[in-house]
């Protein structure tokens, strides 16, 4: 009867906003099949995860993991960036 520790959720989203200091929002998006109407259903949630470096931007599809609770909403940190987005330039 060891220490044991309970095993994380981990979950995959989109950065939607990065202008807090060391947080970033992630959507996640799930998909589930109707139970009346048979039909795919896409519902989404957002998340608060922490960033400790700041190296998340928006548009980037990345991996969170749960923690403890780190402030009144955050309760995730970040695991990886999987895929960075693509920068587009605004023309002047």
């Amino acid at each position: 009867m060891g220490t044991e520790t309970k095993q994380r959720r981990v979950l995959s989203g989109t950065v939607v906003s990065n202008k807090m200091s060391k947080t970033v929002v992630v959507r996640v998006e799930r998909k589930f099949v109707h139970s009346r109407f048979k039909k795919v259903v896409r519902r989404s949630k957002r998340f608060k995860a922490h960033d400790e470096n700041n190296e998340c931007q928006i548009g980037d599809f990345i991996s969170i993991c749960e923690t403890r609770p780190l402030s009144k909403d955050k309760r995730w940190r970040l695991l990886e960036v999987i895929n960075k987005a693509t920068v587009i330039e605004a023309a002047k």
